[in-house]
């Protein structure tokens, strides 16, 4: 039984440890970008398997410096209540796994920005238990930590978008060979449409349904609301 009790305090102390690290990180970010995020260091060491030499594609640009349009798709896509709730879309949760049972199987996620943002900065793409509960208290810190504009502001430059694109400056290059500060409604939708898996439209790009999604979430943008 002792034996037990130092184990369990010795994972304990490792755990209050690690989330004292990741709130320190948070701390700093107020007023300091990141260099990397957990997704961008997973991607690069993929890439270097087959290319030593790889690089990621990124690139910071300040809030200012991004497109409206951006913005405004991305929420209209991931997170139409994002400037709202602290955290959790509890509605979306709700509907998300709704649509998960009648399906039979995952189709849908109902993950808001500021967890998603978590996940990418933080934890590996693996999807564990563990990890969903460590997302959320990461989400928690973020919210509690920073305010929604820095919040957004850090997603819009570590979101991964296509294979060793990570953030809006990159993407905008990528697909469109202009600025983020630049990008059109329509060019802005199809970024947005491409978030839940970026590396697949990346090749892609002319994919059945993702002209679709980007209309629709084109008719959406004059709804969202910005930080």
């Amino acid at each position: 039984m002792r034996l037990f009790l130092k184990i369990l305090a010795a994972l304990l102390a490792a755990f209050l440890l690690y989330n004292l690290w990741i709130f320190g990180h948070i701390l700093y970010w107020r007023d300091h970008n990141p260099d990397a995020s957990s997704f961008m260091n997973e991607q690069l060491a993929k890439l270097k398997q087959d290319d030593p030499d790889a690089e990621l594609s990124h690139r910071w640009v300040p809030y200012d410096r991004i497109s409206p349009n951006l913005k405004r798709a991305l929420i209209a896509a991931e997170d139409a209540k994002f400037v709202d709730h602290e955290g959790f879309d509890w509605d979306g949760i709700e509907a998300a796994f709704e649509k998960n049972l009648k399906k039979g199987h995952i189709v849908a996620g109902g993950s808001t920005i500021s967890q998603q943002l978590a996940k990418n900065l933080f934890l590996s793409s693996g999807k564990t238990p563990w990890r969903k509960l460590e997302e959320a208290l990461i989400t928690v810190m973020l919210e509690k930590t920073l305010d929604k504009r820095r919040i957004f502001e850090i997603y819009l430059n570590v979101i991964e978008w296509g294979n060793g694109v990570f953030g809006a400056e990159a993407a905008s290059r990528h697909y469109f060979r202009t600025s983020a500060a630049r990008l059109s409604s329509g060019q802005a939708a199809k970024l947005a449409a491409m978030v839940p898996n970026p590396r697949y439209y990346d090749d892609h790009r002319n994919a059945p349904g993702l002209a679709k999604k980007t209309r629709i979430i084109q008719r959406r943008m004059g709804y969202a609301d910005l930080p």
